[in-house]
């Protein structure tokens, strides 16, 4: 059973806030780098600021981003989305899919999920030629478990081979889910801080 599995004890739709830093505190509290990597990643990723939620089917993908779509008020808004096939599979509420910057959010895939630090490792697959200081503000990010690496360099690889060895460009992570994330390291200077939903489906 995965970490998640544990944790949610075969519940889903659970939202875990970024405010739950207690239990993801640095220092002391810090995961050691012999944790598992999906613990990791969730402990590290809540730090950040950011929410996800943990679904077990297609179904409860659609379950929960209709709740996102509920809090945020998103209904018939536009969406800035590169990817088809992510368009398609989140058709049914009436959102208008376009490329503007100033859209209610970005809905996106990744290449990985990074458990060393609990960022999102994106490139120009999902951005096109866009900074992400030019993406909206909201974030939307689909995944599943399978994508969960222990560390950039691995991310990096796994871009590699799905390329076929090529890299592809605008490689960047996203990793600061929210403005008022009490400690910052130098790492996160000149960041673009977003308000970051992750649905993440369990595929292990």
């Amino acid at each position: 059973m995965s970490f998640f599995g544990k944790i949610f004890k075969g519940k889903s739709n659970l939202e875990v806030s970024g405010r739950e830093k207690s239990e993801a505190e640095r220092g002391k509290y810090m995961p050691d780098v012999n944790t598992p990597a999906d613990e990791r990643f969730t402990k590290n990723f809540i730090y950040n600021g950011g929410k996800f939620l943990y679904c077990l089917s297609l179904d409860e993908i659609q379950e929960s981003f209709d709740h996102i779509l509920l809090e945020n008020d998103w209904y018939e808004s536009e969406v800035y989305c590169t990817n088809e096939q992510l368009q398609d599979s989140f058709k049914g509420y009436n959102l208008e899919y376009g490329k503007k910057a100033e859209s209610a959010f970005f809905l996106t895939t990744c290449e990985s999920l990074v458990a060393d630090n609990g960022s999102i490792l994106v490139c120009s697959k999902q951005l096109k030629d866009t900074k992400l200081n030019n993406l909206p503000k909201n974030v939307v990010v689909y995944a599943t478990t399978s994508q969960i690496v222990n560390n950039i360099g691995e991310g990096l690889r796994a871009i590699k081979k799905r390329n076929a060895g090529s890299i592809p460009t605008n490689i960047t992570t996203i990793k600061c889910f929210e403005s008022d994330t009490e400690e910052k390291d130098f790492m996160s200077y000149g960041s673009s801080t977003k308000n970051l939903y992750l649905l993440l489906l369990e595929d292990l």
